[in-house]
């Protein structure tokens, strides 16, 4: 199973998202779209298995932009911050 992370988006990285990624679920702005677009944050997970079984997730890499906020993406949508 070949999935779309990479080494560049291992546990701890920054990274930026670079695609336009409009969401509804942000704490501050609930029920209304909100662009991620240019938002920084680190990878908290990368979810490959699910309680010892291998999983092919659509949206494997979890960022965590702030203390109450996560979201999942894919690689193409993310770039490495430096």
């Amino acid at each position: 199973m070949q999935l779309d992370t990479s080494d560049a988006f291992a546990i701890g990285s920054r990274v930026r998202v670079k695609a336009s990624v409009p969401i509804y679920h942000h704490p501050e702005h609930r029920g209304q779209p909100f662009n991620l677009k240019d938002q920084v944050g680190e990878v908290v997970a990368i979810l490959t298995e699910w309680q010892g079984k291998p999983v092919s997730a659509n949206l494997p890499i979890q960022v965590k932009f702030s203390k109450k906020f996560k979201a999942h993406f894919i690689g193409s949508e993310l770039d490495r911050e430096r």
